[in-house]
Parts: C-alpha cells; structure tokens; sequence
C-alpha cells in the first residue's frame, strides 16, 4: 500500500509547491517589476496621503462632486472585500423601484436638468466596482457641479473632455472618465483659483 501512496503523496507535494508557492511568487515578482503602480493597487495620493484606488470606486454624494455609478455591493457601497452585483433581472420590481429612486435623486439634486439620465447613472454593475462612469454620465452632471461651484459650465465640461478615455485601439471599449481623478481634477482647479 506505501508503495502506491509514496508516489501520489510526492506528487502532491511537488505540486502544491510549485503552484502554490513558487508560481504565485514568480508573478508577484514580475508585476512588480514591470507594472509597480497597477500591482500595488493603482492606489491614487494627494500629497503623499492615500485617497483611493484608481480601479475602485468610491461614493460620491456632495452635489459639487461627480457620482459614480451605484453599487450593489454589501453592507456598503464599492465594498471590494464582497464584489458582487445585484443579480434582480430586468423583469424584477426590486431593480425598477432602485432604479426609479435614484433617478429621483439625480433629478432632487440638479432639477432644472430635464435630460435623459444615462443608464450607469441609475443601475449598478456586475461587479458593483465601477471606478469610471461614461461620457454622457458625465456630462448630464457638469451643469449641477458647475452650479454648486460657481464655475461655467463649459469650465467643468471641458474638465470632462480633458480626462476622458477613449476606446482602447479605437474600438475596444466606451469612452469613460474615472470618477476619482475628476472630482481630484475639480478640486485641483478650486485650489488653482483661490
């Protein structure tokens, strides 16, 4: 029976090894070397204080700040210890009744705005993470942000337009803005006016 067993118990340890040590040590060695800042979190610092990541979103409520898009994850928002979605399909009145109430919000907040709300605005990913919003998202907001800053319209859309990413290769991907970066962005430019 040991003779059977030596070789099946050796092989398990020779594998448990290689896949669970010098594998996951080899790649955390590489990632650091040629990707430092992305395998370290892309953990975005204002003078040298750490305000967020780069990859996660963050809740954004103040009216002078861009929202992100909501999150479904538990017990709080961009949890990224519990990334999950809401998983209510497009026929359940849980998803319509949130969806209803956040369009609610944006329209309380910024109700001389009479545009359609752009979809990531009011319904939460897959991953309930979501550091970027779109385009559109991000412009249906500049005219509330403008207001509650006392800055043109055209200022704070401009912001938008200087932070966007485009389609990687020009076909991979929506254009987007990091939520993060741009309210960072629009403090920036307080701090440079006063």
């Amino acid at each position: 029976m040991y003779a059977m067993l030596r070789p099946a118990i050796t092989l398990f340890v020779i594998l448990t090894v290689m896949t669970g040590v010098f594998y996951p040590l080899a790649v955390t060695g590489f990632a650091q070397v040629a990707f430092p800042q992305k395998a370290n979190g892309s953990i975005v610092t204002v003078n040298g204080n750490a305000v967020g990541s780069a990859l996660i979103g963050q809740q954004f409520t103040a009216p002078g700040y861009f929202w992100g898009r909501p999150s479904a994850t538990g017990p709080y928002p961009y949890n990224a210890a519990v990334s999950s979605g809401s998983n209510l399909g497009p026929l359940n009145p849980a998803l319509s009744d949130a969806v209803k109430a956040r369009i609610e919000a944006l329209r309380a907040a910024d109700p001389g705005n009479d545009n359609p709300v752009p979809v990531d605005l009011v319904t939460a990913s897959g991953s309930g993470l979501d550091p970027d919003i779109s385009l559109a998202a991000a412009y249906y907001q500049a005219g509330r942000i403008a207001m509650h800053r006392g800055h043109p319209v055209e200022q704070v859309r401009s912001l938008i337009g200087q932070h966007a990413r485009h389609a990687w290769l020009g076909f991979l991907g929506e254009p987007r803005v990091n939520v993060l970066e741009l309210n960072l962005a629009l403090d920036a430019s307080d701090a440079q006016a006063s």
